[in-house]
């Protein structure tokens, strides 16, 4: 509603500004603020006193009251009369009450400023909360892994295969990019440089023992972070903030086991193949630069490449790889449920679950890097 609709003025010869209150006072409506009375009583000439109309007033409600009590705020500030005859009975006397009653000291929320020791505190407290749960998180989802094994989880088998495509095959195009580009990188940097001194041929086992231990695994965990655990977290933050999950727990079911475990399930499983392909990418694109720069030709490339790498490298990346699935659907499944109610919450819980995504997988590669060297592997 506009405020000239409610609310008018009118200057009359005794230096008096008379606002005339029309209209519907309430809450759901839109009320004018008291800046609007402030602008015109600063005005020359400044008024005496100011006085009201309230004949064309139909309803109000506590709107008013606070309007009306800005407004005594600012005569008593600019020393003006306020007379109060032409407003209605009722409020008039809660007018009286809430001037009787004066403010509790400290009753106004101070708005300063936290100092540096308050916001440690604060963020540490919050640290330390998040924490639980996600140790919390972690404890029922161990439970819900050991009622899997006992066959006695409640999921729904469709929506395991739909998650395990979604996870797998739909995620082949940008694997196959990636891999094959950092293939490329890899062969042209070690190209640079071996070809100094004539050993070209070990572009092979650079590309093959790196895609084999540790670029296949990383690069396909950090993408499958980007895409399908932001994909998790948004999906379980929607169904948060629309009270699906919710629905679930009055229905008697665990929204662990019926919407978090059958994606853990499909990206551990499927982690291991895209790895492998992954691999398999990547030393494609190792090879196109040793056969199209260092004139090397196919047979030679793959026959050091299978020299280069054993076993031992593969398992290690495939292992490494379901490790890392497990991380990223777990980050974006905890993301996902702990989303606020709001939109923008989702699109906070997806980011939130692609920094936590690949902080976990690069603190496990670490980690996985000192445990295989103590173990000679």
């Amino acid at each position: 509603m506009a405020s000239s609709e409610v609310l008018s003025f009118e200057r009359t010869g005794d230096a008096t500004v008379v606002l005339r209150l029309s209209g519907s006072w309430s809450l759901q409506g839109g009320l004018p603020s008291v800046a609007e009375v402030e602008g015109y009583v600063v005005s020359a000439p400044r008024p005496m006193g100011i006085s009201f109309d309230t004949r064309r007033l139909t309803i109000w409600d506590s709107s008013l009251l606070t309007f009306l009590s800005k407004v005594a705020e600012l005569c008593q500030q600019q020393r003006i009369t306020m007379d109060r005859s032409g407003l209605p009975s009722g409020v008039r006397r809660l007018l009286d009450l809430a001037e009787a009653v004066p403010e509790r000291k400290g009753a106004r929320k101070e708005t300063a400023a936290p100092l540096l020791l308050e916001r440690v505190g604060n963020t540490t407290i919050a640290t330390a909360g998040s924490a639980v749960e996600m140790l919390a998180f972690l404890g029922e989802m161990t439970v819900a892994f050991a009622r899997l094994l006992r066959m006695k989880a409640r999921y729904r088998a469709s929506d395991l295969f739909l998650l395990i495509q979604e996870c797998g095959a739909q995620a082949l195009p940008i694997i196959t990019l990636i891999s094959f580009l950092v293939g490329v990188i890899l062969a042209f940097v070690g190209a640079v440089q071996l070809k100094q001194f004539g050993g070209q041929i070990y572009v092979a086992d650079l590309v093959g023992i790196a895609m084999m231990r540790e670029m296949g695994a990383m690069m396909t965990a950090i993408i499958m972070a980007g895409r399908t655990g932001a994909a998790f977290a948004a999906r379980l933050g929607t169904m948060k903030v629309t009270q699906e999950i919710d629905a679930f727990t009055a229905a008697g079911f665990s929204a662990l086991e019926f919407l978090v475990l059958p994606r853990v399930v499909a990206l551990a499983l499927m982690m291991p193949l895209l790895c492998l392909y992954s691999d398999f990418i990547g030393l494609l694109g190792g090879a196109a630069i040793g056969v199209g720069m260092l004139d090397l030709s196919w047979t030679t490339y793959f026959q050091e490449t299978t020299r280069a790498i054993t076993l031992t490298d593969t398992f290690g990346g495939v292992f490494k790889s379901s490790v890392y699935g497990v991380l990223i659907a777990l980050s974006g499944c905890l993301r996902g449920l702990q989303c606020g109610n709001s939109s923008s919450a989702v699109g906070d819980a997806a980011t939130s679950a692609v920094v936590s995504g690949i902080v976990a997988i690069i603190v496990a590669c670490g980690i996985f890097s000192v445990a295989f060297y103590i173990l000679g592997i």
